[in-house]
């Protein structure tokens, strides 16, 4: 088999993985994967996970690889945060959440971390559209707040949600305090609760 014809098959997806080669021609070479590895036609994500070279010129195609390399998940925590605008600090880490075991990863696109919760959490995200047609599936503002309160127990006392430094536009214009707590009620955790009723009362909501 060729570059070309393996390109034509698997570009459209941007990513894939050994198992999947397989499936779709089980006599496949493996060795190509290195050869093409080796002449930079592919960058390796990690154990038995591909990409394309040229993917790297693609906007957010870093954050598509999120929830592709380690699946089911979703971006969250100061990822989405920072995609929302509602914290002021730049994000290099990819953050997101799974139902797997936590787990981290390093490649030529980026810095990813996956931060474990019960199956029973995975909930209160969307696709966002990326601009060549593929979507990344991401946390609403409600619900990236609300796993970061959960995950991180330390935010307790209003000072350590004043220092969360949320921006104070959006959380007046555009959080929705309702969802929030209606997501913080279904997660039941009366300590969850109590903190997310103190950051409120911090940001006047």
């Amino acid at each position: 088999m060729n570059y070309l014809e393996f390109h034509k098959q698997w570009y459209p997806l941007g990513c894939f993985n050994v198992q999947q080669v397989y499936s779709w021609c089980p006599d496949f070479n493996r060795h190509n994967l290195r050869v093409w590895e080796s002449k930079g036609y592919l960058i390796k994500l990690r154990k038995e996970y591909y990409a394309f070279s040229e993917c790297r010129k693609i906007p957010d195609f870093n954050r598509y690889l999120a929830n592709r390399i380690y699946r089911p998940s979703y971006i969250s925590l100061h990822t989405a945060l920072s995609y929302y605008g509602m914290i002021p600090e730049e994000v290099v880490q990819i953050t997101s959440v799974t139902s797997l075991k936590t787990a981290s990863f390093s490649n030529e696109f980026g810095e990813y971390t996956y931060s474990s919760v019960k199956s029973g959490l995975m909930f209160g995200y969307e696709p966002k559209p990326m601009a060549d047609g593929r979507v990344i599936l991401l946390a609403s503002p409600e619900k990236a707040l609300l796993d970061l309160l959960y995950l991180n127990p330390f935010y307790e006392t209003e000072a350590d949600m004043s220092e969360l430094r949320l921006d104070e536009d959006f959380m007046f214009e555009d959080f929705n305090s309702e969802i929030f707590k209606e997501y913080a009620e279904r997660i039941g955790s009366k300590a969850l609760n109590d903190r997310v009723n103190t950051l409120l009362t911090v940001y006047g909501l």
